[in-house]
């Protein structure tokens, strides 16, 4: 359809820039914002929007899970409770390593948000093209250290010899799909962040159903065990690559995506760096303290890692559902600090704690109710491999929300454009603490148990949660000053 034709037909004024339209009335400015999947964040009600711009999140979220469930579901049924084990291994490993490059996409969301929200065209088009190639750059990064250290690592584990073979090989394949993934991510980061949240769960349905099908076809037709997942894996993730890039070059605002202007503006990447790398660090920090985590439940043998792996998949589809309040806080925040509006970032962030709250008791609650069916799909040979995922789903699922809200909090804190605070908090608050409670609190006799060690979640979240809405008080008194005055 012809956009500007349609308005002037319509009787409204529109003064043609390249793809883009100065318009003159606020019904123009809608048409387009619907022609691009967009919302303005900055004006309406907030409820409304908050629910329809999180829906799609959680559901792409979910399909992400998807590929992973995927993979852990058809090796334990068709390859036993070992393959799920050696996939269920490089988890926590494989975040650590890719947690630091993915907080850059943060990064690139929120400065894209602000920029969005304050009306600089020009810069929004240098972040788009910085961010993308900072994506390229990450991803071939990623993929060669994955591909070199990956044994080294897992070793380092103390991943049992039985399942070590297995998850190095799972591991070096995934790797090779780090391009895709960091593409997907960071495109995903910026339709977001200009209100898209629909393009991104178009495209993870239509690799997610290519990943189904083709674990199917690698592993039961192919025999090839992990490999044959992990490779679907790669491909599904180069589709939904493939599709974000189309989708960004189509765009006919200034998120329009050109291969021609791809590369790095310092001043650009410097702020995005200021924002992302903190994020990305926490992350892999954070990461650090579930590789621990997963090292220590690999000393209680083959079936607890069975159980904890199916058991953290299925907490992952809460979480995920959770975090996507995390995307909507950041962006909405982002936005309305970016445009002046301090007066709607306290509403959009009571809103989100609310909901979040909500979808994680019900959801957390509803996985802890059904987990042996659940755990059932996952590992079939093994009823005390079941147990043990009982056993940590008892302990997590049940409070999962008060990780929502943490997450929640998290977003706001980087929507206001705060780096530092949030890493700190997080560092100390989950990071820190979680490595003492192992090495300290769990090296006791009596205390050397996976309940005492699945213990150590619900009490970080606790102490972070509370330090986030001191810090986040304590910034936005000292953003309204300026505006008061």
């Amino acid at each position: 359809m012809d956009y500007s034709s349609f308005l002037w037909k319509k009787g409204h004024r529109i003064t043609p820039e390249g793809n883009r339209y100065l318009l003159s009335t606020g019904e123009a400015k809608e048409i387009l914002l619907l022609k691009n999947n967009t919302m303005d964040m900055c004006q309406g009600p907030l409820l409304k929007k908050i629910i329809l711009y999180t829906i799609p999140i959680i559901l792409t979220g979910v399909l992400q899970l998807l590929f992973n469930a995927a993979d852990l579901v058809v090796v334990g049924r068709f390859c036993g409770s070992i393959s799920v084990a050696a996939v269920g291994a490089t988890g926590a490993l494989i975040n650590l390593i890719v947690n630091l490059f993915m907080g850059l996409s943060v990064g690139a969301g929120v400065t894209v948000a602000q920029s969005l929200g304050a009306r600089n065209r020009d810069e929004v088009g240098r972040i788009v093209h910085t961010a993308i190639t900072v994506a390229l750059c990450s991803g071939a990064f990623l993929t060669l250290i994955g591909i070199l250290g990956a044994g080294w690592f897992l070793y380092l584990m103390d991943t049992p010899e039985d399942v070590l073979a297995l998850s190095s090989l799972y591991m070096r394949i995934y790797f090779c799909g780090m391009v895709p993934s960091m593409v997907y991510n960071f495109g995903a980061a910026i339709l977001r962040a200009a209100g898209d949240t629909r393009s991104p769960l178009v495209f993870l349905t239509i690799a997610g159903i290519g990943n189904v099908i083709l674990n199917l076809f690698f592993v039961i037709a192919l025999h090839m065990d992990v490999a044959g997942v992990a490779l679907a894996t790669i491909i599904s993730q180069t589709i939904s690559a493939v599709l974000i890039v189309i989708a960004l070059m189509r765009r006919t605002d200034d998120c329009r995506l050109r291969f021609r202007d791809l590369r790095f503006h310092k001043r650009i990447l410097g702020k995005m760096l200021r924002i992302g790398l903190p994020a990305g660090i926490q992350g892999s920090l954070f990461s650090i303290s579930n590789v621990l985590i997963q090292s220590s439940i690999n000393s209680f043998g083959q079936l607890a890692m069975s159980g904890n792996a199916a058991g953290g998949n299925i907490e992952g589809f809460v979480y995920i559902s959770m975090n996507a309040f995390h995307q909507t806080t950041l962006n909405f925040v982002g936005q309305n600090v970016g445009a002046g509006k301090f007066e709607r970032v306290g509403r959009v962030v009571r809103i989100n704690l609310l909901l979040v709250t909500c979808v994680g008791l019900v959801m957390g609650l509803a996985a802890w109710a059904c987990a042996r069916p659940l755990l059932s799909i996952y590992i079939t040979d093994s009823a005390e491999a079941i147990s043990y995922g009982v056993l940590r789903m008892t302990y997590i699922c049940t409070i999962y929300f008060l990780c929502g809200l943490m997450d929640t909090m998290n977003g706001a804190l980087r929507g206001l454009g705060a780096s530092i605070e949030p890493l700190v908090i997080t560092v100390l608050g989950v990071c820190v603490f979680r490595v003492l409670w192992i090495y300290t609190v769990f090296q006791i006799p009596s205390c050397h148990s996976l309940e005492c060690l699945y213990l150590s979640y619900p009490i970080s979240w606790i102490l972070t949660l509370a330090a986030q809405i001191f810090a986040f008080l304590r910034l936005c008194r000292r953003m309204r000053r300026p505006a008061a005055a």
